[in-house]
């Protein structure tokens, strides 16, 4: 069965994920691991503090492509030249690059729309707009030129949430109720699917099909059975696979997946096929 892994950052990529062993980060990577249920060694990502064991973890677990998540925020910045230098050697690996129109302007971040998609040949844009300073909510105007750009291009927004948000209020996912309502053409893809406010979640997306979840590791902890019983019916088309790792192992993450009581009949498409339809990849 194919895979396409949402989510899937090497430990090298920052010191949040690991790259620095004996840093507080490395602690706080293995302390999450912990959290999110990763069996045997919480050092398991210590394989892909070099680019070389980065590309051999993402093969041996039998992914067809891992999509490498950048990030644009004031308290942390992963360049988008550097996803980019993580991804254009291997066909496995695709990039999102991220922006923020506090930091650069709206103007500024457009330009880097079109420059990380045309030169660069990312696949996505992500924003979170809850770890801004100040901290906003996704329906917030100064994001709607953004939206539109993204709109008219064809190109998938990705939106952080969950409860790693600084202050949970801002992990409130109907306020993605107006974005869908005005953007219809606009691919909303959540990280982490706002949990815990999965219910909240999955009736925005009951209402509005151009939203998306992909829970990654929080699809495994207590108040997501709702995403199963979801994606068995209506969510079918709107959920997608993402292990989160260094967060989680990857081989494992897909393993509990297939095992959390997902129809036959739906987990080509939230493994592979909703991604590769949302990435315009070939099937």
């Amino acid at each position: 069965m194919k895979v396409i892994d949402m989510r899937c950052r090497p430990a090298y990529l920052h010191d949040f994920f690991g790259a620095n062993p004996g840093s507080a980060g490395y602690a706080t990577a293995r302390w999450l691991n912990r959290r999110v249920g990763a069996r045997g060694s919480d050092e398991h990502f210590a394989r892909s503090l070099t680019p070389e064991g980065f590309i051999a973890e993402v093969r041996e677990a039998g992914l067809s492509q891992a999509v490498v998540v950048g990030r644009h925020t004031p308290g942390q910045h992963l360049p988008n030249d550097f996803i980019h230098e993580i991804t254009h050697p291997h066909q496995e690996l695709l990039g999102i690059a991220g922006v923020d129109p506090t930091l650069q302007g709206i103007d500024g971040a457009i330009a880097e729309i079109d420059r990380v998609i045309d030169q660069l040949g990312l696949v996505g844009i992500g924003l979170e707009p809850g770890f801004a300073v100040p901290a906003r909510h996704p329906d917030d105007p100064l994001y709607f030129p953004l939206y539109e750009h993204l709109s008219r291009r064809g190109i998938a927004l990705f939106l952080m949430s969950g409860p790693t948000t600084p202050d949970p209020a801002f992990n409130d996912p109907g306020r993605l109720a107006a974005v869908a309502r005005a953007f219809p053409e606009l691919k909303i893809v959540c990280y982490h699917g706002y949990w815990p406010n999965v219910a909240q979640l999955l009736g925005v997306a009951f209402r509005y099909e151009n939203i998306f979840a992909v829970p990654d590791m929080y699809l495994f902890l207590p108040g997501s059975e709702a995403f199963v019983a979801a994606a068995n019916g209506f969510l079918g088309d709107q959920l997608l696979f993402g292990s989160s790792y260094p967060f989680r192992p990857i081989r494992q993450s897909i393993e509990d997946f297939q095992a959390l009581g997902f129809k036959d009949q739906v987990l080509d498409k939230l493994l592979y096929g909703n991604a590769a339809r949302l990435l315009g990849l070939r099937r």
